[in-house]
């Protein structure tokens, strides 16, 4: 994540950006409730992450019949948020650093309500598709700026804030996932409406956002990122580290995305009703909501995280196993042991942290493990919806996603073992 300037709220910025933003010295009346609105809109934001991608899942039966889509069509619906995440990393905080992360931020929720009220009501394949790039878009300026608005706002009290955040993403998930089918039902079994209606939660953060990007009492920005890019190829390259924890997180990316887009609809096809599939994807996802405290504490105390990923990775095997076996008889343990497996990714994010020396280090390290990570998981998604499309059933696609397992774990015990990315680039 990027590591931003620390300094207090209220001093004398040295320089406005180049957006000419010029916010002056904020007084104690602006402090007042210039920190609460920040809290509300990180929190408002926050909600807003996982929404259009797990309510898509719990209903994707009825979007693909609405809409004649295949089998492939949908998986890719699955792979695209990763794309937009690769695709957006790098310009988030370019865009931020020239127009101001309130703007940017304003912008992004204001995409996201339009994609969601317009992607369903599109009568077509291409126009759902079309619709949804500015919903991931502005979901990707979230993912990357809102650690950094914690980090900025509230230096001193990055880790409470930060789990208030983490735990508004996980609830938005887990709402969507388990809501959005008896949404349908009581909106009389009309898809698009339950999908329309998420649009509402971005709609609340809308102003939020823009009364913080506004006014005179604005936050002081400047610097708002760091300027340092991604390490320029062959220096990283060199680093055998850089690439484990890339293949890992892309891995655990495709576990994740695999898991918020086809849960529900493998619990569906085993005979599951549409709303409990909903309750079961909204375990999944709220699962991790405790352990994103618990893994990262854990990683951070060990010189070695390989053991936490062979336990995840086993608890992802089980989940595995169980669905190809016995999907409805032990259905909530199935769907509790993949949410614990997708703390991989808070563990990936720890681990990032640790395998540099320096702030600087940390930034380009996880510019290039989110960019290689996030692309290398693109294809995961498409082969589960083809093979499922071609075979009609799940077991092949389970079997795929239970042996990626095997490289994960091998690249994450690489990852985790105690060395800094710049001994092994010759920095």
């Amino acid at each position: 994540m990027p590591v931003m300037a620390c300094e207090e709220i209220g001093t004398e910025p040295r320089t406005s950006d180049r957006s000419g933003w010029r916010p002056g010295v904020l007084g104690p009346r602006a402090r007042a409730w210039r920190t609460p609105l920040t809290l509300a809109a990180v929190v408002l934001a926050a909600f807003n992450l996982r929404p259009a991608v797990t309510s898509l899942g719990a209903a994707l039966d009825e979007v693909r019949s609405g809409l004649g889509m295949s089998g492939l069509v949908a998986g890719g619906l699955t792979a695209a948020p990763a794309l937009c995440f690769a695709v957006m990393g790098p310009v988030a905080p370019r865009l931020a650093r020239r127009f101001g992360p309130g703007a940017v931020m304003s912008a992004a929720m204001a995409a996201v309500t339009a994609g969601l009220l317009i992607r369903p009501h599109t009568g077509a394949t291409v126009g759902f598709l079309l619709a949804g790039v500015p919903v991931l878009a502005g979901i990707a300026v979230g993912n990357v700026l809102l650690p950094a608005v914690v980090k900025r706002w509230f230096p001193t009290r990055v880790g409470p804030v930060t789990g208030l955040y983490s735990m508004a993403l996980a609830l938005g998930s887990a709402v969507a996932a388990g809501g959005t089918v008896p949404l349908i039902a009581v909106l009389g079994g009309d898809w698009r409406l339950g999908l329309a209606a998420w649009a509402v939660p971005a709609a609340v953060a809308l102003p939020v956002w823009l009364a913080l990007a506004g006014g005179r009492g604005a936050a002081p920005w400047e610097p708002p990122f760091p300027t340092v890019g991604p390490a320029p190829a062959p220096r990283l390259a060199r680093s055998p580290t850089a690439w484990a924890l890339a293949v890992f997180f892309g891995l655990q990316a495709t576990a994740a995305y695999v898991a918020m887009g086809w849960t529900a609809q493998i619990f569906r096809d085993a005979g599951v009703s549409p709303g409990r599939a909903g309750l079961l994807l909204a375990l999944t996802m709220a699962t991790g909501v405790p352990l994103a405290f618990v893994v990262p504490r854990l990683a951070a105390r060990s010189r070695r995280q390989g053991h936490l990923v062979l336990l995840l990775g086993c608890c992802g095997a089980a989940a595995y196993a169980g669905l190809v076996v016995a999907p409805t008889a032990g259905a909530w343990l199935w769907a509790t042991l993949l949410g614990v497996s997708t703390c991989a990714f808070p563990l990936a994010l720890t681990m990032i942290g640790m395998r540099a020396r320096t702030g600087e280090g940390v930034v380009r390290l996880s510019a290039f493990v989110q960019s290689v990570g996030y692309l290398l998981s693109l294809p995961g998604p498409l082969i589960v919806g083809a093979l499922h499309e071609h075979d009609g059933g799940w077991t092949r696609s389970i079997c795929l996603m239970g042996a990626l397992l095997v490289p994960q774990a091998v690249a994450g015990v690489l990852a985790g073992r105690p060395r800094a990315i710049e001994d092994e680039a010759g920095r």
